[in-house]
Formats: C-alpha cells, structure tokens, sequence
C-alpha cells in the first residue's frame, strides 16, 4: 500500500456511493410502504418508543431470514455472472413473501431501485435484469436488485445487508413520524440502536440456503393481513 493510500484509507469514493444506495431518501418509493406498521398502531400493538423499538426489532429479525438471505445468495451470484442462480433468489423470496401487499412493495421497489441504477450506474447485468423485470420474466425483488447494483461497485456481501437493514429501519421509522406522536431524535435513537444487531444477523444468516429462509413472525402477519382490509390508510402496506 502506498503512502497516499495509507493516508486516505479504505475507497472513500466507493464507500461514498454505497452510501448513496443507502439513503432513505433514495426515490424508490420506500415512502409509500410503512411494513405493517400503520396497522399495528391502528391495533394498538405499538404505541410508544418502546413497543415501536420491539416492532422494529421484530422486522429486521425477520427480514434477515427472508430478504437478506435472498441478498446473500444474490450477492454471490451477482460476483461470480450466475444469472439463473439471480432468478432462483429472485423466485425464492417472491413465493415465500405472503400477500399481495408485501409482494407489490418488494417488486415496485425493486423496479424503481434497478430504474434508478440503471440511470446513474450502468451495468450490463443490471440492463438485463431490468429488461427482465419489465418483460415479466423475474418479479423483480428489491433485495437481489440491490445485490447486483452493490456488487458491481465493488461492494462485499456484508455491506449489501448493512445497506437493506439500514434501508429497512429507515423506512419503517420514517413511517412511525407520519404516525405516531414521537419525535426525530427519539426516531434517530431507535435507528442507531437497531445497527447493532446488523452484524449478529448477518453472522447468522450468512450460512443459510436459499431453502432455509423463514418467516415466522405472528404479529407482523397479523398487520399485514388486517392493512389489506383497512379502508383508510396513508400507505400502501
């Protein structure tokens, strides 16, 4: 390593991009989803910092056995050109995703997340998984969309799950500030709490097959399925 890399450390330059696809304004439509918790303050199951927190925790639990397995294996894919293995990630995630409000967020996210890419990074994997996505061959899901962005600039496996976790929480705190009465810091608090356990997932799932992702979540099933029925909502899930 030369003297000026010793310096600067690390790529700055691509850790600022990664960054970039981390952000939670990123305009892929995560403002439009709240992953249940509309309902579950409707059904008074959270109402403070406190049960919001243990809701939190709950979904990004449960979205590291589904979504970021699904990553992981896409990640892999991604970095050695296996596109059927991309389509098998795909596939796999999309049938276990119960309900057509849960499927509609992964897929218009993913679309909009390859659209933007594709717009700002360009990739030939990425045109292809696009023309896919729109042709209705492959749904589309946002966390193998994001595997592939990820991975081709240069990203590790692990900083593909930081990033969805990290864009996970955001939207869900995003949402608590539309619908609840707390504020930003205590929104910022729950957040920085949340990264904590971004490694000990990781650690976890990181050796499971696509064959072993799970869900079993009671609560958020409970949410969802009642959402479906709600009239009046501000999200779409």
């Amino acid at each position: 390593m030369n003297a000026e890399a010793q310096l600067i450390g690390p790529d700055v330059g691509r850790l600022a991009r990664l960054l970039q696809f981390a952000d939670s304004t990123l305009p892929v439509g995560a403002f439009s989803f709240s992953q249940g918790l509309e309902s579950a303050v409707q059904l008074n199951i959270v109402t403070d910092a406190a049960s919001l927190k243990d809701y939190l925790t709950l979904i990004l639990r449960q979205a590291a056995y589904m979504d970021g397995v699904a990553l992981l294996h896409a990640c892999r894919a991604a970095a050695r050109g296996d596109y059927d293995a991309l389509l098998e990630a795909d596939s796999a995630l999309w049938i276990r995703r119960v309900g057509e409000e849960q499927q509609m967020m992964l897929a218009r996210m993913g679309k909009k997340f390859a659209e933007l890419a594709t717009a700002i990074a360009p990739s030939p994997l990425l045109s292809r998984w696009l023309d896919d996505i729109r042709s209705g061959a492959t749904p589309g899901c946002l966390p193998v969309a994001q595997a592939i962005v990820l991975d081709s600039l240069g990203a590790h496996e692990a900083d593909a799950f930081t990033v969805h976790q990290y864009g996970l929480a955001s939207m869900i705190l995003n949402a608590a500030l539309r619908l609840m009465r707390i504020d930003h810091v205590a929104t910022q608090r729950l957040l920085f709490e949340a990264q904590g356990s971004t490694r000990d997932h990781y650690r976890v799932v990181r050796s499971l097959e696509l064959e072993e992702m799970s869900s079993f979540a009671p609560v958020f099933e409970v949410v969802v399925a009642h959402h479906t029925k709600t009239h009046l909502r501000l999200f779409m899930n």
